[in-house]
């Protein structure tokens, strides 16, 4: 029997938002704390090492504990985060709550696994790509929802609102549940997630991640700066995320693809589109036309590449361990396109800031052909 693909997508989606909801407003965040606009990028990258050490400490869980359970007690968990988040006086409770956000909302990458886990050998793809589409969804409708929330009742509304939704999944989960197969302790958990630098197939998806993210990174965190100082509302600089969101479409179709056996082609392509979207998003300052086309390309690309990562690198005995290890290299590179990009445009300008952009795209290109070759070597020489 298949998952509910749609509640492990929304569910994944309002969870992962909770991440990425303060991207617009964050010169308005900052502001009402007393941050400088050249530090507001901070919001996101604490938010992402949170991220990051939820990543490593509470998803290989998923291969020990009751996976169900488990996720039910990190939406209350979160939720308790996002309520003290919302009600934050200060920067530094803000800090700790953010932190705290991103630790819990690796519920996320717990969906995934456990959403792949549910799942058919041959279906696996097409569930990875589906959860995947609500994630990409979420973090880009992040940006609308709380723009428009905080026009009508303040930046303090998006996280009470989040906080209700995320108490909500509690109730709705799908009911059975694979068993973990047991047999590892707690620190030999931990011990596998960090040997699985030594597979060379993880390896190169993990730095694909890593490059993709800081690139994609790079143009959401930074992108409220120029649009603010155009004079443009919460609700405007949101839709831009709407637009954005159009990418999620790729979702279904690559995981089905993946299935197939093209997910090295799919990535190969998916890579050059990453880079040629920053070649657009370099003439917004000339219309705003070229910000919306190339975040279109931009997220495209992203979701592609990172359903491929995903979908190749599972393994049912390791699923937990292999989506958490991964997506530590997403959090990383998402943090540094954060504050990086920040503070490069308050320094050099939206030019310096698609000079970044391109950067992580070039590494993600490069990693592509990387695995391309080995692909091929591979099918020319076979084990014997």
């Amino acid at each position: 029997m298949q998952p509910n693909r749609l509640v492990l997508a929304v569910a994944a989606g309002v969870a992962v938002s909770t991440v990425y909801a303060a991207q617009p407003l964050l010169v308005t965040i900052g502001a009402d704390l007393g941050i400088a606009p050249a530090r507001v990028g901070l919001f996101v990258t604490v938010t992402q090492l949170g991220y990051a050490l939820g990543l490593f400490f509470l998803v290989p869980l998923g291969d020990l504990l009751d996976r169900r359970r488990l996720i039910q007690g990190q939406f209350v968990l979160l939720a308790v985060a996002l309520l003290a988040t919302g009600l934050a006086r200060s920067a530094a409770v803000l800090f700790l709550g953010l932190v705290a956000v991103g630790g819990l909302a690796v519920v996320t990458q717990s969906l995934v696994a456990y959403g792949a886990a549910l799942s058919d050998p041959a279906e696996r793809g097409r569930t990875v790509g589906a959860i995947t589409s609500g994630i990409i969804t979420g973090i880009l409708l992040a940006r609308t929802f709380s723009g428009t929330l905080t026009d009508l009742a303040g930046w303090r509304s998006v996280y009470l609102v989040l906080c209700a939704l995320c108490l909500a999944f509690t109730l709705v989960l799908p009911r059975s549940a694979p068993q973990p197969s047991g047999g590892l302790r707690y620190g030999e958990l931990l011990q596998s997630t960090a040997g699985l630098w030594r597979e060379p197939v993880f390896r190169i998806a993990a730095l694909r991640a890593f490059f993709i993210f800081a690139s994609f990174s790079t143009l959401w965190s930074s992108m409220a700066l120029p649009l603010t100082e155009r004079g443009l509302s919460h609700t405007a600089i949101g839709l831009f995320g709407l637009i954005g969101a159009t990418g999620a479409l790729a979702a279904g179709p690559t995981g089905q693809l993946v299935d197939r056996g093209l997910g090295t082609k799919i990535t190969l392509l998916a890579s050059v589109l990453l880079a040629t979207s920053w070649l657009v998003i370099a003439w917004t300052p000339k219309t705003l036309l070229a910000l919306a086309i190339g975040a279109i390309l931009l997220d495209l690309s992203t979701q592609a590449m990172h359903v491929t990562n995903q979908s190749m690198i599972y393994r049912p005995d390791a699923g937990s361990r292999l989506i958490g290890g991964y997506m530590i290299f997403y959090s990383a590179g998402s943090g540094l396109g954060a504050i990086v990009s920040t503070s490069l445009y308050e320094w050099a300008g939206w030019t310096a800031v698609c000079l970044l952009g391109g950067t992580g795209a070039a590494g993600a290109l490069l990693m592509s052909v990387r695995a391309a070759r080995q692909t091929s070597r591979a099918s020319r020489h076979p084990t014997r």
